[in-house]
C-alpha cells in the first residue's frame, strides 16, 4: 500500500483541565529497582527525563549505571513540572538523558544544570516523519506539523516537529546506538559492555521493526484513530494514517459535527476502532465510539509503564500496539 500522510482534525475542548504538579516528590528509581539517590552510588549515574529515555539507559547501562526518572510511573510527561529538589539532584548525576521538546520544563532544567554528559534523543535521529509520506497537510488545508498544543498549553513538538520518535523501532535504534556511543565515552571503563548491550538492544528494535512491517502488510485499511496524535512516525513508518482528535479536554464532549465527520471517515476508510490511551482519560474515545457505532481498544504511546499497561516493559507493550493494530486495521 501506498505510505500516506498524517491527518489530524480538532474537536473544540469544553474547558481547559487544571494541571496539578503536585506529588512529584523526589526522583525514584526505574524498574532496574535499584533506590539509591542521585550522584551516591559507585555506578554510572543517570538521570532520564521519562520512560522511553530510562528504558534505554538500563537496556545499554545494565549493571553499571544507576538510572532515575524525573517523570513518575503514571505522570503524564507533557504535564511535568520540575521541582527545586529536582533540580538540585541533576547537579549531582553523572549524565542527563532526555528528549528535547517534548518537556519544556525538562528542558530548561538540564540546559542550566552542570550536568557534564547531556544527551538529547533529539540530535540521535530525525524528527521529521519517514521519507515518502509527503507534506503533513491534512484534507482541509490545514498545515500538520504536529506542534500543536495540548489541553494544558503544553507544546508537543520540537522545531515544529514530532517528538514522539521512540514510537518508530527504526528511530529509537538509532537513539539507542547514539546513547550507546555516548555512555561509551562518558564512562570508558565499561565502554565494552556498553557496546555489546547497544547491539543487542538494536537487534532488538531491528526485529521489531521487521515484526510490524510483516504483522501489518497484508491489511484492509490503512486508517487508524486515536485520541493523541502521538502515531505520526509509527504511522509514517507502515503506511498508515493517524486521524488523531487531539486539543481537547478529557472531560469535554465531541461536538455532533465531528462525529458526523467521525462516522463518514469510518464509512469511507473501513475504520472499526477508536483507540484511546492508559494514562489519560478513554471518555472522549468511548463517546465517539459509541456514537459512531465503533470499538475502542488501547494504543500506548509508551510514555510511562503503569500497572494498566499491557506489558511490562517496551517490547511487551509494542507487540500489544501490534496486535491492536492488526486487529484493527483487518490484517491477516
Amino acid at each position: 500500500m501506498g505510505v500516506m500522510n498524517v491527518r489530524r482534525r480538532l474537536i473544540p475542548a469544553a474547558a481547559a483541565t487544571a494541571v496539578t504538579a503536585a506529588a512529584l516528590g523526589a526522583l525514584s528509581a526505574c524498574s532496574s529497582g535499584s533506590s539509591a539517590a542521585v550522584g551516591n552510588t559507585d555506578k554510572f549515574d543517570v538521570v532520564a527525563s521519562f520512560y522511553p529515555m530510562a528504558f534505554l539507559a538500563e537496556q545499554i547501562g545494565g549493571d553499571h549505571v544507576n538510572v532515575t526518572s524525573l517523570t513518575q510511573p503514571g505522570q503524564e510527561p507533557h504535564d511535568l513540572e520540575i521541582s527545586a529538589k529536582q533540580t538540585a539532584q541533576l547537579e549531582e548525576t553523572d549524565a542527563a538523558l532526555y528528549l528535547k521538546g517534548l518537556q519544556p520544563t525538562v528542558d530548561e532544567a538540564i540546559g542550566q544544570s552542570g550536568v557534564r554528559t547531556k544527551i538529547d534523543a533529539a540530535t540521535l535521529t530525525s524528527l521529521d516523519h519517514a521519507p515518502g509520506t509527503g507534506g503533513h497537510e491534512d484534507d482541509h488545508g490545514h498545515d500538520d506539523e504536529h506542534g500543536h498544543g495540548d489541553e494544558h498549553g503544553h507544546s508537543h513538538s520540537h522545531d515544529g516537529r514530532d517528538p514522539h520518535v521512540w514510537l518508530d523501532p527504526a528511530k529509537y535504534a538509532e537513539i539507542a546506538e547514539g546513547v550507546g556511543k555516548a555512555f561509551q565515552k562518558a564512562d570508558p571503563d565499561h565502554a565494552t559492555d556498553y557496546k555489546k548491550n547497544t547491539e543487542a538492544l538494536v537487534g532488538k528494535l531491528n526485529d521489531l521493526d521487521a515484526e510490524f512491517k510483516t504483522g501489518l502488510e497484508h491489511r484492509k485499511t490503512d486508517v487508524f484513530v486515536t485520541t493523541h496524535a502521538a502515531f505520526g512516525h509509527l504511522a509514517a513508518r507502515y503506511g498508515l494514517t493517524e486521524e488523531a482528535i487531539n486539543g481537547l479536554a478529557p472531560e469535554a464532549e465531541p461536538s455532533a459535527a465531528r462525529v458526523k465527520q467521525l462516522t463518514e471517515t469510518a464509512k469511507a476508510d473501513g475504520v472499526t476502532t477508536v483507540f484511546y490511551e492508559t494514562l489519560i482519560s478513554d471518555r472522549t474515545a468511548k463517546t465517539i465510539a459509541r456514537d459512531a457505532g465503533l470499538r475502542t481498544d488501547v494504543l500506548d504511546p509508551l510514555e510511562g509503564i503503569t500497572d494498566k499497561s499491557r506489558g511490562d516493559d517496551y517490547f511487551q507493550v509494542m507487540e500489544s500496539n501490534l496486535r491492536a493494530l492488526q486487529t484493527a486495521l483487518g490484517a491477516e
